[in-house]
């Protein structure tokens, strides 16, 4: 095959033979941009892909329209809407499950389904078993996640209380539905498959246990393309008004895909900012390691032009060695991001319960990856590359000129005398080459600022959850009851042994406008002074609610855009539905939602209603918990019991899988920039010093002294980008905090100093790794080739 090899062709080959460590250093960090790159894109396509299958195959719903009860017969009415293409009613209701091998209530959601045939929306994917026996009430089917958290297998049996009438089921199938992709329980942080379930039963079943005989409490409609979604919703809510409607609204605002759009969209600005890093930084390691050839190589460039090779040659010589090294990068990038991707992507179907995945990697993600790495690649040496084309060959046949030393431009006088002679031929150095150093130490702050970013989400997630279970809800259990209770209710609460303390809440759905803008809004009745759960300001100090006006929390106030002083159109959407002008009062710091309080009397009050309650805060007893337990789930009125430890631990439990591997996977990348970056750095430090190195080592100093000259500089630049990369860190994850934040979350910048001294640890090791392969050529150093001088 040598034959087919050019001279230049065969030059480049024993070229990238010399420089293997520092080419395979520079693929690796091309690599790691290119896999992050590939692997975030891939789980975005294989996600948005695999979503829009399941919805379509399954008929997710595009409007959802909950009742108090409507008849069947008005759904005919319903399908004769412009744009509606189905309509499905159904039954939907909380149900408290009675699980064997545990005391804790277990909140679970009852969903009818047809007495014929299979659901013209929201269809179930049946993963094993059967479906309903339509002659049969005491079937159920069972979401997969809540029978493998708990054990149950079809044939099974299991108890549920249904409007304050406890029954027991048989598990005939285990199902999943689009509608619970990310099947969250109300109230809850993260999904929780032990402590939340999805019954679905047959319609006639759930109507006898609901009172809803020849009615629905909730409709769900599919659109026709390009139908008016609004002027559907808008006629839905007149004609579902006198049944109690609380408003129609679209898929976006359903709570699973509302989590699920977040997710991909956090995912979109990850594949966006994190690969732009690692190829700027591989851009910058090429651009000095071909300035590095092409300077070590100015007499056999002249040679080759004076043998008539011309210009274009010599330029796509150099070329062909950059590409070598980034064709490398996205070779081993590709595969790597690949099979990332698809192990990131089984990991989220089995986060969010899709029963399949499509993995799509399409030509064009490989195609766009391809393209921005080489011409970045080639962008980022094209200077060096077109100095070594336009040296005229007498100019390249002579030595460069010497670089001018003057001590007064170095370093001051008095400063010189009080370093020992090594250290001061370190900053000399680095004083005669400025900007070689500065990009050395960008490289390694850029390193340092990605560990930063990925502890960064750690920290702020932390941050948050220690203000929403320490400060802000501070409760032991969250009760809810299936229908405003009067406040016997409490008082019932507050006689049950190991109930310490009992705060009510009233919550109720309301439409909030400001001028043009309107959002539909649950709006919560406090007491005035909670201790329980809480309001907190900016400071994390507990906010009295107001009697005669809002308290909106930041991120609802910024959303209709309300200040404090604004008066809001509160429309109620229950009951007598009254229309309220509030003045907003204050605004709350919230991380979690969007919420609106009011005091409890206040609200009651402007309802036109008794002292009504919606459920409670308990503080308990923690060794009576048990018979508590067993008290609630006893109580008819009881629809659901939310326990705060349970929902921590399960948060905490979801951080590890979740977070945990994606900072262990950004911590190799940025560990491999820093040994990318520094390996370089010495190598090239190496191969110019090398005779000044030799002739040190003549003149007596030892090879450990010789060592220091070296890899001095190399860690003095380390110590330098630290503080430089805490500085870019922070700021990238302001620019990411700003992204990330939605009316689901809104994150919080906190970067604990832990995660400071962190980040600095990885580099500084890794910046110890490669000086210690670097020292090991030095002790390799042949001193009598070094000393020989090229005339």
């Amino acid at each position: 095959m040598s034959f087919l090899l050019t001279s230049l062709d065969r030059k480049l080959l024993r070229d990238l033979w010399r420089i293997k460590g520092q080419g395979i250093a520079i693929a690796l960090v091309i690599a790691c941009g290119i896999g992050l790159f590939i692997m975030a894109n891939g789980m975005l396509s294989s996600l948005q892909e695999t979503r829009e299958a399941y919805y379509d195959r399954y008929r997710f719903a595009d409007i959802f329209a909950p009742v108090k009860r409507a008849p069947d017969r008005v759904l005919a009415e319903i399908k004769t809407f412009p744009g509606v293409r189905a309509v499905e009613g159904r039954i939907s209701a909380g149900v408290l499950i009675d699980a064997p091998g545990t005391t804790e209530p277990i909140t679970g959601q009852a969903v009818s389904l047809p007495r014929i045939g299979r659901p013209v929306l929201n269809d179930i994917f049946l993963r094993k078993g059967r479906m309903l026996d339509p002659t049969r009430e005491d079937e159920i089917l069972l979401s997969e996640p809540f029978a493998k958290a708990h054990g149950f297998e079809p044939g099974d049996t299991i108890s549920a209380t249904m409007n304050g009438s406890k029954r027991k089921f048989e598990i005939v199938g285990l199902a999943l539905s689009p509608e619970f992709t990310y099947a969250i329980a109300p109230g809850a942080l993260v999904p929780d498959p032990f402590r939340y379930g999805i019954l679905w039963l047959g319609k006639d079943a759930l109507a006898a246990a609901f009172d809803l005989d020849g009615a629905f409490n909730e409709v769900l409609i599919s659109r026709s393309y390009n139908a008016n979604e609004s002027d559907i919703i808008a006629s839905l809510d007149r004609l579902l008004e006198r049944y109690g409607a609380t408003g129609a609204f679209l898929r976006a605002d359903q709570i699973s895909d509302k989590f699920l759009e977040s997710e991909l969209n956090q995912l979109a600005t990850m594949a966006t900012v994190l690969p732009s890093i690692f190829l700027a930084v591989s851009a910058f390691l090429l651009n000095v390691v071909v300035a590095r050839i092409v300077d070590a190589e100015r007499e056999q460039i002249g040679l080759l032009k004076a043998f008539g090779y011309s210009n274009p040659a010599i330029l796509f010589h150099y070329l062909k060695m950059v590409l070598a090294i980034t064709l490398l990068g996205i070779f081993v990038g590709s595969g790597v991001g690949m099979w990332l991707g698809r192990w990131m992507a089984l990991l989220y179907q089995e986060f969010y319960k899709f029963p399949f995945l499509i993995f799509s990697l399409g030509l064009d993600t490989l195609a766009f990856a391809f393209t921005i790495a080489v011409t970045v690649a080639v962008l980022g040496t094209l200077t060096a590359v077109r100095r070594a084309a336009v040296l005229s060959p007498a100019e390249a046949m002579r030595p460069p000129a010497p670089a001018k030393y003057r001590q007064a431009s170095v370093m001051p006088l008095w400063f010189s005398e009080r370093i020992d002679q090594p250290t001061r031929m370190i900053l000399r150095r680095i004083a005669r080459h400025p900007v070689r150093a500065l990009l050395t130490s960008v490289g390694l702050a850029f390193a340092t600022a990605i560990l930063i970013t990925a502890r960064f989400n750690w920290d702020s997630v932390l941050y948050m959850m220690d203000v929403n279970f320490n400060v802000a809800e501070r409760q032991d259990l969250t009760v809810t009851f299936v229908e405003p209770e009067s406040d016997k209710a409490i008082f019932e609460l507050r006689r049950m042994d190991g109930v310490l303390y009992v705060e009510p809440f009233r919550s109720v759905p309301v439409r909030l406008r400001n001028g043009h803008i309107e959002r539909r809004q649950s709006l919560t009745g406090l007491v005035e002074r909670p201790l329980l759960s809480r309001a907190v300001n900016a400071d994390l100090a507990s906010l009295q609610i107001p009697r005669n006006g809002l308290l909106l929390s930041k991120a609802l106030a910024d959303l209709i855009q309300a200040e404090v002083g604004d008066v809001l159109q509160v429309d109620v959407l229950e009951d007598r539905k009254p229309r309220l002008n509030l003045t907003v009062a204050g605004v709350a710091e919230t991380f979690i939602g969007t919420s609106a309080y009011l005091e409890i009397g206040a609200l009651n009050r402007s309802l036109k209603e008794g002292p009504r309650v919606s459920g409670a805060f308990l503080m308990i007893d923690p060794a009576k918990q048990d018979a508590i337990y067993e008290r609630l789930k006893d109580m008819p009125s009881v629809s659901g019991v939310g326990i705060v430890a349970a929902a921590q631990r399960s948060f905490n439990e979801t951080m590890d899988q979740g977070i945990g591997t994606f900072i262990a996977i950004i911590s190799t990348f940025a560990a491999l920039i820093a040994v990318g970056v520094v390996y370089n750095s010495a190598r090239i430090a190496l191969a110019e010093r090398s005779r000044e190195l030799a002739s040190l080592r003549v003149l007596g100093f030892t090879k450990n002294e010789a060592s220091y000259i070296l890899l001095g500089e190399i860690a003095l630049l380390t110590f330098l980008a630290l503080p430089i990369g805490c500085g870019f860190g922070y700021l990238l994850a302001w620019f990411l905090a700003a992204s990330f934040t939605t009316e689901l979350y809104q994150i919080p910048l906190v970067i604990e100093l832990a995660s400071y001294g962190y980040s600095c640890a990885v580099v500084a090791g890794a910046s110890l790794v490669s000086g210690i392969l670097v020292d090991r050529e030095i002790g390799k150093l042949d001193l009598v080739v070094a000393l020989k001088t090229r005339e």
